[in-house]
C-alpha cells in the first residue's frame, strides 16, 4: 500500500511518491499542489529529452495537428516531440509517413471495445463482420504511434518514449502492404493517434480503396485530443467502415486530469460530445465508447460516477468500460485496485444511468 505523507496537508494517505500530494489536496488546494505536479511532469519528461512543458511563446510557429495548440519557438520541438521549428518552418513527419509500428493481431483480441465490437461479438453482421460470432481466422492490423500529446505518469506503453527523436519513419506504401486479405479491422493507438492523425487519415482512405467491397473497420483508441477539423475525418472513416472511436476518459475533474496527465480535459469532453452527435447514423455498431483506468487513490468510484453522469447525459446507450490499474512508469509504487473498489465504481456507473457498463482486466484486481 503506497501510504505516503502528502506535502500539502501533511497527512498519511494513499498517494504516489511521483506526485507527493493526495487527491483531496489536488482538488481543494490546486494552487498549492500545482508546483509539485509540474515538477513531477517536468522530471518525467526530462528523462526522455522531451520538452518540459507546452511551447506557448508568442513568437513560435503554431502547430494545429492536435488540440494541444503548441506555438513552437525557433530550434525547439512541440510537446509531443514530433515537430521542430527549423529556420521558420515546422519539420516533422508528413501524411505519407509516421513514427509508428504495426503488427497483425488475431481476432478476437483484447481490444478495449472487444465486448461491443463486430470482430468480437458479430454485431453489425453481415455488413460489418465476416462471421455471426467472433472473427476467428481474421486479424486486426494494430498500428502503434510512437508519440503522444499527454504525459500520463502511469502510462502502460511508456517505452515508446525511447523513440522520441528517432527519425526513422515508416512509409505509407509499407503500411498498405501489411493489409492482408484476412485483415478485417485497423486500430490506431499508442502513444496516441492524434499527433499523427494526418497519416492515419490518408492511410485509412487508401486502405479502404484497396479493400473496396470487403470489410475493413477503422478504429481509434485515443486520449481524444484531436484537432476539431481533423476529428470530422476521424468520424467519417469510422462511420463508413463500421469502426469504433474509443475515448480514454482518464478523469473528468480538471485538477485530477492535470495531475495524472499534464493536460487539460476540456478539449476531450468537447470532442467526445462531437462524436456522440453521429451515433444515430449507424446504430447497428456503436460508433463511440469510453473507458477509464481505475487509479488507486486518484480515480475511484467518486470520479467514475462523475464521468458516467457526463456520458449518460449525452446518451445512456454509450458503452463504458472500467479497467483495472497496473502499476507502471512513474506510478510503480501504487497498489493494484481492490475488487471491492472496482465493483463499487462499476455499480456507481450503472446508477448514473448508463445501460452498457463492463469491467475489464479483472485478473489485475486484488
Amino acid at each position: 500500500m503506497a501510504l505516503n505523507i502528502c506535502k500539502v496537508c501533511k497527512e498519511k494517505k494513499l498517494l504516489t511518491s511521483a506526485l507527493s500530494v493526495c487527491k483531496d489536496c489536488i482538488k481543494e488546494n490546486f494552487n498549492l499542489t500545482k508546483p509539485f505536479l509540474d515538477e513531477a511532469h517536468k522530471e518525467s519528461r526530462k528523462a526522455f529529452f522531451l520538452p518540459e512543458g507546452e511551447p506557448l511563446k508568442k513568437e513560435g510557429i503554431p502547430c494545429r495537428i492536435c488540440a494541444k495548440g503548441c506555438k513552437i519557438p525557433e530550434g525547439e520541438y512541440g510537446y509531443c516531440g514530433l515537430r521542430k521549428n527549423l529556420k521558420g518552418k515546422l519539420i516533422g513527419p508528413k501524411n505519407i509517413e509516421a513514427r509508428a509500428s504495426w503488427y497483425l493481431d488475431p481476432l478476437p483480441t483484447n481490444c478495449v471495445a472487444d465486448w461491443i465490437c463486430p470482430g468480437g461479438t458479430s454485431c453489425g453482421y453481415p455488413e460489418y463482420a465476416y462471421r455471426p460470432g467472433p472473427e476467428y481466422g481474421y486479424y486486426n492490423l494494430a498500428v502503434f504511434f510512437e508519440a503522444c500529446n499527454l504525459n500520463c505518469l502511469y502510462c502502460q506503453n511508456w517505452h515508446f518514449k525511447y523513440e522520441t527523436f528517432n527519425t526513422r519513419y515508416r512509409r505509407l506504401e509499407d503500411f498498405l502492404k501489411a493489409i492482408t486479405p484476412q485483415v478485417s479491422c485497423i486500430c490506431y493507438f499508442g502513444g496516441d493517434p492524434s499527433p499523427q492523425a494526418p497519416f492515419a487519415i490518408k492511410a485509412s482512405f487508401e486502405a479502404l480503396k484497396i479493400k473496396k467491397g470487403r470489410i475493413l473497420r477503422i478504429c481509434w483508441e485515443t486520449n481524444g485530443h484531436f484537432n476539431e477539423k481533423i476529428l470530422s475525418k476521424i468520424i467519417e472513416l469510422s462511420l463508413i467502415s463500421g469502426g469504433i472511436i474509443k475515448f480514454d476518459l482518464k478523469a473528468i475533474t480538471p485538477e485530477i486530469y492535470y495531475a495524472l496527465t499534464g493536460g487539460e480535459v476540456a478539449p476531450v469532453l468537447e470532442n467526445f460530445k462531437k462524436v456522440a452527435e453521429f451515433i444515430k447514423e449507424r446504430p447497428e455498431v456503436p460508433l463511440l465508447t469510453a473507458s477509464t483506468l481505475l487509479v488507486p487513490g486518484y480515480v475511484e468510484d467518486e470520479e467514475v460516477e462523475k464521468i458516467a453522469q457526463f456520458i449518460a447525459k449525452i446518451n445512456p446507450e454509450i458503452p463504458y468500460r472500467l479497467l483495472a490499474f497496473s502499476p507502471q512508469f512513474y506510478m510503480k509504487d501504487m497498489p493494484l485496485i481492490s475488487k471491492e473498489k472496482a465493483f463499487l465504481a462499476l455499480e456507481k456507473a450503472k446508477r448514473a444511468g448508463l445501460k452498457r457498463v463492463s469491467l475489464g482486466n479483472e485478473h489485475l484486481l486484488r
